[in-house]
């Protein structure tokens, strides 16, 4: 049971990290990617990237 909430809020955070990417005009689709595989280390880096 733990498992299914640690891959729901994983998915999550994926989501939140494309929605601020996109805000950030950069792509969404790549950054949720990056999320996958990262997660919270891809919304570090993402808090640190500059607005195109």
């Amino acid at each position: 049971m733990i498992e299914n909430g640690y891959f729901v809020g994983w998915g999550t955070l994926a989501l939140i990290n494309a929605g601020l990417a996109q805000g950030k005009n950069r792509s969404g689709l790549n950054w949720f990617i990056l999320s996958i595989f990262f997660g919270p280390l891809a919304t570090f880096l993402l808090l640190f990237v500059e607005k195109r």
